[in-house]
């Protein structure tokens, strides 16, 4: 019988990986704030990403792209477009939207696929009404397609009760067209991008911990010229794959490294994996490459940074599968309104 290629070991070096969704949305989103052009190389060309692409430019964003080279140039002022703004299956690309667009003068309309627009926002839009946005959809604005029309808006103190990147972006992103300066905190650490992206270029945004205070926003924004690091949750999946298959060993190359991203790298080293991480360099963000070598997995109870480990959880289930004993993952019904119901699916 001829094994099958992984049954036999492999040692790779794989540098093609999908870029980072996360930082690809923002960098999209937030290039609205500068006058001048920015520049993104490696920008994730997924449906998701490329949906974000397709609404600035209904709002009179121009665009140049050339392979995963995109070039963005905000307009001089944000049009209230004609049509509905189609967000696809991106829940990011609905809720960073919801914040940038509730202080923008104009009438837009946020909907998504069946399944988007099954997924709960009135996380998002119950704060944002209360700094006085004016949003409208089923289910008190909960469920989209919503409607958002311009309004000025309140400064705020909101402390986040739950661990969302996309709740506290959107609020930093209203917070810039309030009237005076806010404050948002939050109990752990979500995903940290935004703050990082902002302040590198020079946003008025102070970060103190789990505490930001964000003022009005009163001049454009210093452009971006990045290279988007590769997401460490599409190379997880190599991980899983090189630590479960005896005589295996891969070097994940140019990924975000990013402490809120490599969670779940953590957790299969806990496991008994032996992982490496070796940064390159650290502009906003630390990128470098992650070396996996094969072991015996044991199994391991996970109760805490859930929200660090959310989109790799079903890759975890692989490898909790393939470990010795049982395994426990805890805390984690965020997977219940995920794309679909995760924990279901696993």
């Amino acid at each position: 019988m001829k094994l099958h290629p992984l049954t036999q070991g492999f040692q790779k070096e794989l540098e093609f990986i999908a870029a980072d969704k996360s930082i690809s949305h923002r960098f999209a989103i937030f290039s609205m704030l500068c006058e001048k052009e920015c520049l993104a190389k490696n920008y994730l060309l997924a449906e998701d990403c490329l949906n974000t692409l397709e609404i600035i430019k209904l709002l009179g964003a121009k665009i140049q792209r050339q392979g995963s080279e995109v070039r963005i140039k905000a307009p001089q002022q944000i049009l209230s477009p004609s049509q509905i703004l189609d967000c696809g299956n991106s829940g990011t690309t609905m809720r960073l939207m919801m914040g940038f667009l509730s202080g923008v003068k104009g009438f837009f309309v946020l909907s998504g696929d069946k399944y988007l627009n099954q997924r709960p926002m009135k996380r998002l839009s119950e704060p944002l009404r209360e700094l006085g946005a004016k949003i409208y959809g089923r289910e008190e604005a909960n469920f989209a397609p919503l409607c958002i029309e311009g309004n000025s808006l309140k400064a705020f103190d909101f402390e986040s009760k739950i661990a969302s990147a996309q709740v506290k972006t959107a609020l930093i992103l209203a917070g810039f067209r309030a009237d005076k300066t806010s404050f948002f905190k939050e109990s752990f650490l979500s995903r940290n991008h935004s703050e990082n992206m902002l302040l590198a270029m020079n946003a008025p945004l102070k970060v103190k911990n789990l505490e930001l205070e964000i003022s009005p926003l009163k001049a454009p924004l210093k452009p971006l010229e990045i290279t988007i690091p590769n997401d460490p949750s599409a190379a997880f999946y190599f991980a899983v794959a090189a630590a479960i298959t005896p005589n295996s060993s891969i070097v994940l190359k140019n990924v975000l490294l990013n402490k809120t991203r490599i969670e779940a790298f953590r957790v299969l080293e806990k496991m008994g994996a032996r992982i490496e991480f070796k940064e390159l360099k650290n502009d906003f963000e630390s990128v470098g490459e992650i070396r996996v070598q094969s072991s015996e997995l044991r199994a391991v109870r996970v109760s805490e940074n859930i929200a660090w480990l959310i989109d790799e959880a079903p890759a975890l289930g692989i490898a909790f599968a393939c470990a010795k004993g049982v395994s426990v993952l805890e805390n984690a019904k965020e997977l219940r309104v995920k794309v679909s119901d995760r924990i279901k699916a696993i």
